[in-house]
């Protein structure tokens, strides 16, 4: 790829895009946005960082519930924080963060300028496993939750798109929804999502085609949980959803 970033975006749709510092931050619709620093981490310190983390994590392979049915997640999972955490139909209890990754951790967060106290790690073995669209819509994550993620590993596509209402899908016959953008994810680098994406946005990892490179890759995502399961009432968003979806 001749570009450390590209987005494929549907053409009706105009992306606020701005650079500075090697850091590429967009608007997604008028209240969700996302960032992008594709050497958040040098190679040599990515490499490391793989490396200890694939032999030294306590990975697993846990179910969790997709439409009532209880299913294997197609990758392999481990997590640290202080508080539990729960998605899915499942609940992953508190557990020491692996010593590796807490130089990492204070650095994000001063990058962010937000304090995390969750982190949840998925290891795609290749490009057969993979992460279903969804939104990291968790009561305990509260309103317009700031999410940042490190990747590591092969370069993955990392798809967006916004949620809509199943009459909404019937009445736009498109070959992928209004809005659907993708990003490749490089190793080293650093995604943030903020303002109100989680509510109104949808992302995910597919796999991968046969005409790409296929690899292990891990992704490493910081979160502020701000409570346990059970002391947290839902916040709903306060902002309307993107107008592109609800004009014409």
């Amino acid at each position: 790829m001749s570009e450390r970033l590209e987005i494929e975006r549907a053409t009706e749709e105009g992306l606020g895009l701005v650079e500075q510092g090697g850091i590429k931050r967009w608007d997604l619709s008028e209240h969700a946005w996302m960032s992008y620093e594709p050497d958040f981490l040098s190679e040599g310190a990515a490499d490391d960082l793989m490396r200890g983390l694939i032999e030294g994590e306590d990975w697993e392979q846990r179910a969790i519930q997709v439409f009532g049915k209880s299913v294997d997640q197609p990758r392999l999972m481990s997590w640290g924080g202080e508080l539990p955490y729960r998605y899915s139909g499942q609940t992953l209890p508190p557990r020491e963060v692996f010593e590796a990754l807490k130089p990492l951790w204070a650095r994000v967060e001063a990058s962010c300028g937000q304090r995390f106290n969750h982190v949840l790690l998925n290891y795609y073995r290749d490009g057969r496993d993979y992460m279903g669209m969804h939104a990291d819509d968790e009561t305990e994550l509260g309103l317009n939750p700031v999410i940042a993620a490190i990747s590591l590993g092969v370069t993955r596509r990392f798809v967006v798109a916004p949620k809509q209402r199943k009459s909404d899908r019937r009445r736009r016959k498109r070959r992928r929804p209004l809005g659907q953008q993708t990003v490749l994810l490089h190793h080293g680098s650093l995604l943030v999502m903020g303002g109100d994406m989680q509510h109104y946005w949808r992302h995910g990892v597919p796999k991968m085609t046969q005409k790409e490179q296929s690899g292990p890759r891990i992704n490493i995502t910081f979160r502020l949980l701000k409570g346990a399961p059970g002391e947290v009432e839902r916040a709903r968003a306060v902002t309307p959803p993107p107008s592109f979806l609800t004009e014409g």
